[in-house]
């Protein structure tokens, strides 16, 4: 079943069910800083596959220190969903994932606009792009969901999606 054919069923779907109905769930990766890329497929069967889970985690490091952390699978559930919202099967850019606290402090002693609890800490937030697809499309549809909080930093063109409480700026 190709994917346009199966987004039309799902739209129907409350969209926080979108991943949980699906058997297989895949993802791609391209790491802006590092030029790293990624496909796998970390769900499957019912259960979370824990050799891709980890090579996420990998790719996803603080590429400035190299530390690997345990990213939340509730934040790939939600880069499924919004590939399945989009209709295409892109590649994610990711511009930041995982950020250890020494990272955070030193960037946000840089930019107002790096939060002093950032949730990219606990790997539960990530900032990202969907090649060849707007920022602000992906913004409204990361809204959409009603999962996590979404940022949408239009000068830098990027969006930050994470699992913490639904807000929105």
């Amino acid at each position: 079943m190709t994917t346009a054919v199966m987004a039309v069923p799902l739209l129907a779907t409350p969209v926080a069910a979108l991943a949980g109905s699906l058997e297989q769930r895949s993802v791609s990766f391209v790491h802006t800083h590092t030029g790293e890329q990624l496909t796998t497929t970390y769900f499957r069967a019912g259960q979370y596959d824990t050799s891709s889970i980890a090579r996420v985690n990998y790719l996803l490091r603080d590429f400035r220190c190299g530390e690997v952390a345990t990213m939340d699978v509730g934040l790939l559930d939600i880069l499924y969903d919004l590939k399945v919202l989009a209709d295409r099967d892109s590649t994610f850019e990711v511009i930041s994932g995982f950020r250890s606290p020494a990272t955070n402090a030193r960037l946000r002693s840089k930019s107002g606009g790096v939060a002093e609890k950032s949730l990219h800490m606990e790997g539960k937030a990530i900032d990202i792009r969907l090649t060849g697809f707007s920022t602000k499309k992906l913004q409204q549809l990361a809204m959409s969901l009603q999962r996590g909080g979404v940022g949408f930093y239009s000068s830098s063109n990027f969006v930050h999606v994470d699992t913490g409480r639904v807000r929105y700026w």
